[in-house]
């Protein structure tokens, strides 16, 4: 394992808010970078204050802001204030990424677009992330993943359970989490190519392009002009082996039976009902989507006599493809999570929590430094600037200038 993170000695600019932009910082930081989250004076970034909201889990922590904002260094900048930007523009001068999620109107009159850093910084990645895109007539529309991501890309109204239900709702952060991963992997093929030529630039994506690529397979299939079907209610499912059970615990799995020819027999026998096998309504693959229905009824009955954990031994045993569908609340005893390495420890106990969600990148022979705890606002304004190279009379002269509000 390498004594030196990936990532140690590159210095990120985190000058955005919320979810995927910030959490593209996480990603970054978790390999060793020195990332300065900046945010405005007052309450600082809005993430700080979203597990207040209505109908989100209740808990003395702020569990969102210690995921998306781990091992930060917080600065705290007007960056409507003069001084604020001359503090940026130091900054930006010996950065190597800086990040936004401003749209395109607003880093303008913030003075923060690509064309104003640019300048100061040769080598300096610009990443941004907007709802829509850098171009066109939604270019300035603000968005969250649940408008930009979920809604606009079609994956709310095709995921709902039949045609019948109202569109689906999504949970906070479903779209921002991959798109911080698609903002990660621009910003390292950036610094692939300023390795390269030695030069930075723009990298960019947006909440729709990864909503429409997550959705791809069907946004594909009506470009490519097939008409995509309405799910039935999974009663009447077109595939009873590719459907959701429910166990006598009340526990649900789900079936994916993909390569149904070649596991059809052994499932059948593994389920104690090999009379299924000589019955001419499932005899054949075409006779059992004709008679999915009828399939079903009795899949239901069946698996409704034993508990999930039995099912999960028998059709794990027999090489049956499943997924028993866990509740939240299993996740906190799912052992595969943390020997893969998804859940981690939390490296302070002020964050109320042994262990993290890990970010989902893995490399041989590359270690992730320890969770430390999301800072407070403007935490490390002093630190952070005395790095940069100001004397501490300067920075009271910052201070009584307005720069930190």
């Amino acid at each position: 394992m390498s004594e030196r993170l990936l990532f140690q000695g590159l210095k990120v600019i985190d000058c955005a808010s919320f979810i995927a932009a910030p959490a593209a910082a996480t990603i970054l930081a978790d390999f060793g970078a020195e990332v300065i989250k900046i945010e405005p004076p007052g309450e600082g970034d809005p993430y700080r204050q979203l597990v207040g909201m209505p109908g989100l889990p209740e808990s003395p922590h702020n569990y969102c802001w210690i995921l998306d904002n781990r091992s930060k260094k917080g600065l705290t900048l007007d960056l409507k204030n003069a001084a604020a930007q001359a503090v940026l523009r130091r900054l930006v001068a010996g950065a190597d990424v800086f990040i936004t999620n401003s749209p395109p109107k607003v880093r303008e009159r913030l003075n923060i677009a690509h064309a104003d850093l640019a300048p100061l910084n040769p080598r300096l990645i610009y990443a941004a992330l907007t709802g829509f895109g850098e171009e066109g007539p939604d270019a300035d529309k603000p968005g969250f993943d649940s408008t930009s991501w979920w809604a606009r890309s079609g994956l709310m109204d095709v995921v709902r359970p039949n045609a019948d239900s109202p569109p689906a709702r999504s949970v906070p952060g479903l779209g921002d989490h991959p798109t911080a991963m698609a903002l990660y992997a621009a910003i390292v093929t950036a610094l692939y190519r300023r390795q390269l030529t030695g030069k930075g630039g723009m990298a960019t994506t947006s909440l729709l392009a990864n909503g429409l690529w997550a959705n791809g397979c069907y946004v594909q299939a009506v470009l490519s002009g097939a008409q995509v079907p309405r799910r039935p209610p999974r009663e009447r499912a077109v595939n009873a082996v590719t459907n959701i059970y429910r166990a006598r615990d009340d526990r649900w799995f789900l079936l994916a039976i993909v390569r149904e020819e070649r596991y059809w027999e052994a499932f059948a026998r593994c389920l104690g009902r090999p009379d299924l096998l000589v019955d001419p309504r499932f005899a054949t693959m075409p006779a059992r989507h004709a008679n999915a229905s009828a399939l079903v009824a009795i899949l239901d009955e069946v698996f409704a006599a034993k508990d999930s954990a039995e099912w999960c031994v028998i059709l794990q045993a027999n090489g049956i493809t499943f997924g028993a569908i866990e509740r939240i609340e299993d996740v906190r005893q799912d052992p595969q999570a943390v020997a893969a390495g998804a859940l981690v420890p939390h490296g302070d106990d002020r964050a109320g929590a042994g262990l993290t969600v890990n970010s989902p990148v893995f490399l041989d022979g590359e270690a992730k430094r320890p969770p430390a705890l999301a800072p407070g606002p403007g935490e490390h304004t002093e630190e952070v600037l005395l790095a940069a190279g100001y004397d501490r009379a300067e920075i009271e002269r910052l201070r009584q200038a307005g720069a930190f509000g």
